[in-house]
C-alpha cells in the first residue's frame, strides 16, 4: 500500500491537486483498496480555499500527517507565497527525503526549487513559471516541450493536466500497464 501525500495551500490551482488525486484513487478504488491511499495535507489542516474559490478540507497537517511514500507538490498562484514560508519549505524537505518519489505540477516546481531538488536536474514547469524558476533553482535544467521529467525520485511536470499525465505515467511504473489502463478506462 503506497501512501500519496498532496501538499494543499491557499491559492492552489484545483486540478494540480484534483487530477493526481483522482488519478491515484480510481486506481485504488478499481483494485479493491489494497494499491494505495491519497490524502491531502496542509500546514495546520485548516480549510484552505483554491484559486477559484473552491474550499477544500484537508485530511492532515503537518503535525498529524502518516508518512508519504509519494509526495505531490501542486502549483497555482499560491506557491509565490510558500517560498517564503520556512515551515512548508523545511516540511517539503524532509518530507522528500523520505519519500520514494516527489513530484511537482504546474508552478509547484517553484518550491522544489527553492529548496534545491531541482539544482542540476532536467525539470519542466508552467510555461509562465519559466522566469521565476530561472532565477529560483539557476542550475537547473529546462527540458522544453515535455509533459513531465522522470529523474528517479524527483519528478516535475508542465501545465494543469499534466499532472494528470505524470500521475498516469506512475501508475504504470509502479502497479504496471494493466492497471494503468484500467485507470484511464
Amino acid at each position: 500500500m503506497k501512501n500519496i501525500g498532496i501538499l494543499v495551500f491557499n491559492d492552489i490551482e484545483l486540478l494540480d491537486f484534483a487530477g493526481p488525486y483522482e488519478v491515484f484513487s480510481v486506481t485504488d478504488e478499481i483494485n479493491d483498496h489494497t494499491l494505495c491511499k491519497c490524502f491531502t495535507v496542509e500546514e495546520s489542516g485548516k480549510i484552505i480555499r483554491s484559486v477559484n474559490g473552491l474550499k477544500i478540507v484537508p485530511d492532515y497537517s503537518f503535525l498529524n500527517c502518516p508518512d508519504i511514500d509519494i509526495l505531490i507538490i501542486p502549483g497555482g498562484v499560491g506557491t509565490k507565497e510558500l517560498l517564503e514560508n520556512d515551515s512548508v519549505l523545511k516540511w517539503i524537505s524532509q518530507r522528500s527525503e523520505l519519500s520514494e518519489i516527489t513530484f511537482s505540477v504546474c508552478s509547484g516546481s517553484r518550491l522544489l526549487g527553492k529548496i534545491g531538488l531541482l539544482d542540476n536536474l532536467e525539470y519542466i514547469t508552467h510555461h509562465e513559471v519559466i522566469e521565476d524558476m530561472i532565477n529560483i533553482a539557476p542550475t537547473a535544467i529546462l527540458s522544453a516541450n515535455k509533459r513531465f521529467v522522470d529523474n528517479g525520485k524527483i519528478m516535475t511536470s508542465a501545465g494543469i493536466s499534466a499532472g494528470i499525465d505524470l500521475s498516469l505515467y506512475l501508475v504504470e511504473k509502479i502497479f504496471g500497464k494493466i492497471i494503468m489502463k484500467k485507470t484511464k478506462e
